[in-house]
Order: C-alpha cells, then sequence, then structure tokens
C-alpha cells in the first residue's frame, strides 16, 4: 500500500477563554487560543482534502482572525482546489464545510447520520445548530441532489489507506479519518477531540451533542492510531510546534504529520 504524506494547513486562529474550551474549567486558568486548519492526504496516486474550513466573511461574522484561503494553503503545497476530486466533511459545522465551493470538481464524503442531524429536529435549539451555518446546510443538500455527495453509514473505506470512523459526541455524524502513511496508521481526529488535552486528560469540549460519547470517542481514536501519539487533535495550536513545515517558507502555515511528533523537545 502507497503511503501518504499528510499536512496540517492552519487558516485562522482566535483567542479563547479556558471555559470556551473545557467543560468545567477554572476561570482562573490561562486563556488559549485555538487554531483552524484543513488537511491534505497524498500519494503518487491520490489526492485527498479532508475539509474545507470557512472563509473570510464567516471569520468576520464569527470574530476570527482570517489569516489565508485554506485554498492558498492548498496552493502552497502544489494542490489546486479546482482540480480536487475527493473530500472528506468530517462534519457540517461552519468551520469544515464553509469553502466547498472552492472544490468545484469533488466528490463529498460524509456520514449518514450527519446530515440527518445538520436538517433534523435538534436544529431548533441553538444550543445544537449555532456551529452550523444553515446556508452552508442547504448548498451541501443540493450538492446531494447533483449526485456529488457519497455518504456513508459508518467505518468505511474511501481508498486503499484512507479510511473514515464515526465518532459519537461532538456532533451525531462527525467521522474521523485513518490514514496510512510511513510511520504507520495516523488519525486526523477532527473535533472528535479539539486538543491534545480533551483526549489526554479527559476534559470535554463544550460543544456536545452527547458528553459520554465524546468520552467513548477518545479510546476509539487511540485505537484506531498505531500508536496514541499519532492522533492528531483538530484546533491545537500545538500540532504547529510538535510537527515541521515542509518547507520555510510554509512556516506557521503548514506542518507534514507524518512523521514522529516533537514531545518534550524530542522526537516520540
Amino acid at each position: 500500500m502507497d503511503p501518504y504524506e499528510v499536512y496540517a494547513i492552519r487558516y485562522a486562529t482566535v483567542a479563547r477563554a479556558a471555559g470556551e474550551n473545557f467543560i468545567g474549567a477554572d476561570p482562573h486558568e490561562a486563556a488559549m487560543r485555538l487554531d483552524y486548519y484543513v488537511w491534505l492526504a497524498r500519494n503518487s496516486g491520490r489526492t485527498i482534502v479532508v475539509d474545507t474550513g470557512f472563509n473570510a466573511d464567516a471569520a468576520r461574522r464569527r470574530k476570527r482572525e482570517f489569516l489565508r484561503s485554506p485554498a492558498d494553503g492548498l496552493k502552497r503545497l502544489g494542490v489546486d482546489a479546482d482540480t480536487v476530486d475527493t473530500v472528506v466533511l468530517t462534519h457540517l459545522h461552519y468551520d469544515h464545510v464553509g469553502n466547498f465551493d472552492l472544490f468545484p470538481q469533488a466528490n463529498f464524503h460524509l456520514q449518514d447520520r450527519e446530515m440527518s442531524y445538520a436538517t433534523g429536529r435538534y436544529m431548533t435549539i441553538g444550543f445544537f445548530s449555532s456551529a452550523y451555518e444553515v446556508e452552508e446546510v442547504v448548498a451541501m443538500v443540493r450538492q446531494v441532489y447533483q449526485g456529488r455527495v457519497t455518504f456513508h453509514d459508518g467505518d468505511a473505506e474511501i481508498a486503499p489507506g484512507v479510511t473514515v470512523h464515526p465518532i459519537g459526541g461532538h456532533t451525531l455524524g462527525l467521522q474521523a479519518v485513518r490514514v496510512w502513511t510511513r510511520i504507520g496508521w495516523l488519525v486526523l481526529a477532527s473535533d472528535a477531540s479539539h486538543y491534545y488535552a480533551n483526549m489526554e486528560a479527559g476534559r470535554p469540549f463544550p460543544i456536545v451533542a452527547e458528553v459520554t460519547k465524546m468520552a467513548d470517542g477518545w479510546r476509539r481514536l487511540k485505537e484506531l492510531a498505531s500508536a496514541p501519539r499519532h492522533v492528531v487533535p483538530g484546533h491545537d495550536p500545538l500540532v504547529m510546534r510538535r510537527y515541521r513545515a515542509p518547507a520555510p517558507a510554509l512556516d506557521g502555515i503548514a506542518v507534514r504529520l507524518d512523521d514522529e511528533p516533537i514531545i518534550g523537545g524530542e522526537r516520540a
């Protein structure tokens, strides 16, 4: 099986209080940033993008610091969004699906339960709907009618060496992505664990549909990876420090994940 190179591409950031990132956080706990990423997996035969991020308009509405278009980050890695034919959407929150229109040739991979959740009864309650943008959800329904969405009901193979796995908790249809790399199985957790501390210290993130299933999901992420250190959280600024940029010009923009992380100043 041809291993994939895997990259995290940082496109936005925001300062947050600890209570916005951990249920039950001490209000005196130090604030921390939350970074926004899209991911790229590629080998000699395939290019797969995981999530599409949000745009500058959404950043202004939601008071996020927009650094660059995810498409620009991809271009710096030699990938033209116009030509990408496979996009995995881990879920339909605004920061994971907002730029789907930048991928006109893509087929989108989504869990059945995520579309049901995003268009169902719980969206009448602001606590559950606030991280969705209704126009983006409606637009994705239109993509369904155009035959551009492939639905999955549970674990599924996207391509040899790339699989998706539903992880409960954050939404009812979130899926993590497992990728075969030169260091073994790497897992892109997306929002199954926003930070390393969520899964490593057992501290749930506050945007959640089912807290106990979120906790079960942390165990599942580790089972899917070749080693727990090969689970990459979805929003942690530490990702940019634990992994190296593929080139000096990409410092602060992208890091290569199919390498051992730097933990405690040393390679794991």
